[in-house]
């Protein structure tokens, strides 16, 4: 599923125009990632699943073209986990 396609969902569903949903999806995401980036913050949605963020150790990689070993930088990554509803309706 494109955005678009769920846009187009989101419009059906709550019987608003595709501008207004393609907002609202917008407004969600920016949400979700500006909440993100602040330490700590863990955005929950009942049934759905939880937002939040996970740091990674600095650790050695390896450049696949050459074989060069290279160093790979701490940083922090946005992690999903699926709630228990979410879970049981994918099954």
């Amino acid at each position: 599923m494109k955005k678009s396609d769920l846009i187009d969902e989101i419009a059906t569903s709550a019987k608003i125009t595709k501008s207004q949903a393609n907002v609202a999806l917008n407004t969600f995401t920016s949400s979700i990632a500006s909440s993100l980036k602040k330490e700590g913050v863990r955005i929950t949605l009942t049934g759905f699943g939880t937002f939040s963020t996970v740091k990674r150790k600095a650790r050695a990689g390896r450049n696949p073209k050459t074989g060069e070993t290279i160093k790979i930088p701490a940083s922090r990554t946005p992690k999903f986990t699926p709630g228990k509803t979410l879970k049981d309706a994918v099954r």
